[in-house]
């Protein structure tokens, strides 16, 4: 870092900036590149590691620091330490087009890649490949939000791809054991939320092999703990009901 006359200006390099505007007015902190998130989620506690200076600016490409009547109007203290908190909680990070289109690129082969790991063609029950999907989420123009998670957009592009390609997340293999009393009470309760029961063995207990959706495994699982007071038991045979081989698109 080198200061420049006059005295409100200082220089950075290799910043993460983030900005938030209070009062009617812009302020500014510089950070280290990728320590933000961290920060946000709880990983790294050190300020220090996250912040270049514990200053506020107005400008951080033109080293303009906040002037401190700006700070106590907007803020209610001078206190510039913590107001780079708030700032680093709440504002806005600023990215160059050239990382914001390398973030997206990013996220879009990371939600391939989880649909991918989360999908099958329902008629085979193979996989699709990572490439395979990408080519599928360009060609329904997918647009991907910054401000979403991958888990939660893979889950909406799932529902997209629906309309216009056989695709649908892998089963789930599951086992119960249930009471011989309650099971078929239970059982029809179960049904809805089943999708193929593969086999059912009534001994000293019913045992229920099936598959089911994995949205459904807690509301399965909650409901046989309720209905039984926890004398059924549920185990997961397998989390993917897939066959060998990677499936093609023609």
């Amino acid at each position: 870092m080198s200061i420049f006359t006059p005295t409100n200006q200082i220089r950075l390099t290799n910043v993460a900036v983030v900005r938030m505007k209070r009062a009617g007015k812009r302020f500014e902190i510089a950070c280290y590149k990728n320590k933000v998130v961290g920060w946000r989620s709880g990983v790294e506690k050190d300020l220090d590691e996250v912040l270049q200076t514990h200053s506020v600016f107005v400008n951080v490409s033109k080293g303009q620091v906040a002037k401190k009547e700006d700070l106590i109007s907007a803020f209610g203290t001078d206190d510039q330490t913590e107001i780079c908190k708030q700032i680093l909680m709440k504002g806005e990070v600023q990215v160059s087009d050239k990382e914001r289109h390398t973030q997206l690129e990013q996220m879009f082969r990371d939600i391939a890649t989880i649909v991918a790991d989360k999908c099958v063609n329902p008629e085979t029950k193979r996989p699709y490949t990572v490439i395979l999907i990408e080519r599928a989420m360009k060609d329904i123009h997918y647009s991907v939000k910054a401000n979403k998670s991958t888990k939660q957009q893979a889950l909406e592009v799932i529902k997209q791809l629906k309309e216009t390609m056989k695709i649908e997340r892998a089963h789930m293999r599951l086992r119960f054991l249930l009471p011989v009393g309650d099971g078929k009470k239970l059982k029809e309760k179960l049904k809805p939320l089943l999708k193929v029961i593969e086999s059912e063995d009534y001994g000293q207990q019913l045992e229920i092999v099936c598959l089911v959706d994995p949205g459904c495994f807690r509301e399965i699982d909650e409901l046989i703990k309720k209905e039984t007071k926890g004398k059924g038991s549920l185990d997961v045979l397998s989390l993917k009901d897939v066959e060998e081989g990677d499936e093609k698109l023609e």
